[in-house]
């Protein structure tokens, strides 16, 4: 595996220069190993089976029918995969006890592995893109992106600064302390680092191995066993990830036992009991805020990291490329159906309107144009499919259904049900823009509240000022991990930058092309701050690694002269 060496130093020289780089290809015809049709194949040939792991402590399975367990694609038809169910008395100390090898090996020695399980992954792709499509109702872009190889940057990237951290000290050194009567005292100096035990990964169904990645490979890098407990609706992804995991370990000489998998039966509240456990004494959480502030102000006992709802806004001010301005947010706002975590959701607007290069537009006419240009993107069902995704859950599907009614403001832009070529029994639903004034109190709240789906909410504030105003307070009282503006008027921006900054969140202006205020660059943007309700963690930066173990020293004297 000595090949993997060049890799991993051209990841540690890019998280220092932060310039673009990935060494998973977007181009889905790069992967000739496993084509599309490879992968489809692979994907259909794990339906209606049971998924083998072969892991201690094994009582019963998940699945495979919905009413117990099973996954049901977003595209209208059940997985029938059957799981593994595992009791954690047994699952947990087996666990435990892999670590003691684990723990031995170098920094270096773990991160090749890691590397290795990882290309692995990246070797099967368009069968992971397919279990994102059929999980978490991906489209098939995204589904290759953001649930496979964007998701391995992810996962490298948390390899690299779990190695970085690692060797930040030497692991040995003599230390010579000169004395008043010209003798030298020296000790020989050795640093060790100790992992905490076992982690516990709980992932969402939106993106659960792009969330779930970074977790899994800090704290497999630092030294620790991981148990991924996936969403009930998107296990899938992550138990091939666990398989594949498995394999790489057992042939390199370690137990498999340091990755397993948790699949939950339903009701079984599986999430919380696992997350109260002794062994476990790290927690990485994607999902909603009420578990996340359930996790940690009740597992006292694991360092705790959590990414939760987001409410994320942009502020339309002015612009000097209006077409432009309409065309790169039409496409924001439908990708994937607005289920991002980034996705913007409060559009602020002055009342008055905004200046363009076309003259000045009124607040309805930035509203009807930004209609116009979402209609004319999705003019086509087989070209919206492949935009919008199917809604993952029926909670997504009503929110929609709600704004569509009028049920929480004006709808400026109605909403309306896109049939998929291949899969009719497929929900998909283009943006619904629903005009809401943050003067009245039942409308201010609902500017508050995380609607994720194509729901937007186009708000008339009194002013820039206002709007940025009320962009800092959505981010810091509901959370928001991206915020985006137009304006060609240099107070404005600064006023922005300021605003963003104290509420941390990360702010993109003026995009036109295609950059897209949803997208992040990995090895180069950092994701999340920890400084809004949103979250207490932060993709890409070395804080993420580095409570995931901690560093012992020896000293031992040797001479003194």
């Amino acid at each position: 595996m000595n090949q993997h060496q060049p890799l991993l130093d051209r990841a540690l020289e890019v998280l220092r220069t932060r310039e673009h780089w990935s060494p998973y290809p977007e181009d889905t015809e790069a992967y000739r190993e496993q084509d599309a049709a490879a992968g489809e194949r692979a994907f259909r040939g794990l339906l209606r089976l049971p998924f083998d792991l072969d892991q201690p402590g094994t009582d019963g399975v998940v699945g495979p029918a919905p009413e117990t367990g099973g996954e049901s694609s977003p595209y209208g038809f059940p997985l029938g995969i059957s799981y593994p169910h595992g009791d954690p008395d047994v699952l947990l100390p087996a666990m435990r006890a892999a670590m003691a090898g684990w723990q031995a090996a170098t920094p270096l020695e773990r991160a090749v592995v890691c590397a290795e399980i990882l290309a692995r992954i990246n070797a099967r792709s368009h069968e992971f893109a397919h279990a994102a499509v059929h999980t978490s109702g991906h489209n098939p872009v995204m589904a290759f992106h953001a649930g496979a190889v964007h998701a391995q940057d992810r996962g490298l990237e948390a390899v690299a600064l779990g190695l970085a951290e690692q060797t930040r000290l030497p692991a040995a050194f003599r230390w010579h302390k000169p004395l008043p009567d010209g003798s030298v005292f020296s000790l020989a100096k050795t640093f060790s680092h100790v992992p905490l035990g076992v982690s516990l990964l709980i992932t969402g169904a939106v993106f659960p191995t792009w969330n779930g990645y970074p977790g899994l490979f800090a704290s497999l890098v630092t030294g620790n066993a991981v148990l991924v407990k996936p969403h009930p609706r998107a296990v899938l992804p992550l138990a091939l990830t666990v398989r594949i995991a498995r394999e790489v370990l057992r042939e390199t000489g370690f137990s498999p036992d340091l990755v397993c998998l948790a699949a939950e039966r339903p009701g079984e509240r599986l999430a919380r009991r696992l997350a109260l456990r002794p062994e476990v004494r790290i927690i990485d959480y994607t999902g909603n805020r009420e578990f996340g502030d359930w996790l940690t102000g009740h597992a006292r006992q694991a360092q705790v990291r959590v990414a939760t709802s987001a409410v994320n806004s942009l502020l339309i001010e002015s612009t000097a490329d209006y077409r432009g301005m309409l065309d790169n947010l039409a496409f924001t706002l439908a990708l994937y159906s607005g289920q991002l975590c980034t996705s913007p959701q409060n559009l602020l607007i002055p009342r008055g309107g905004i200046d363009t290069d076309e003259g000045r537009k009124s607040y309805r006419e930035v509203v009807a144009d930004l209609g116009a240009a979402l209609d004319a993107l999705l003019a086509d069902d087989a070209g919206a499919a492949g935009v919008l995704g199917a809604l993952y859950a029926p909670s997504v599907v009503e929110r929609v259904d709600k704004a569509g009614a009028g049920l929480l403001g004006e709808v400026l832009h109605p909403s309306r049900a896109v049939t998929h070529p291949r899969h009719p029994g497929a929900v998909i639903r283009t943006p619904v823009v629903v005009g809401l004034d943050p003067d009245r109190p039942e409308q201010a709240a609902t500017l508050l509240t995380e609607h994720l789906g194509p729901v937007y909410f186009a708000v008339a504030v009194d002013s820039a000022e206002a709007g940025t105003a009320w962009l800092g307070r959505a981010a810091r009282e509901a959370g928001a991990l991206s915020a985006g503006a137009w304006t060609t008027s240099a107070e404005v921006e600064r006023a922005l930058r300021e605003t963003c900054a104290d509420c941390g969140v990360t702010l993109s202006l003026n995009l036109s092309g295609g950059w897209y205020l949803t997208q992040s660059a990995i090895y180069s943007d950092l994701h999340g701050t920890g400084l809004n309700p949103s979250g207490n963690t932060t993709y890409g930066d070395p804080s993420f690694v580095t409570g995931r173990f901690r560093t012992v020293a020896v000293r031992r004297l040797t001479d003194t002269r």
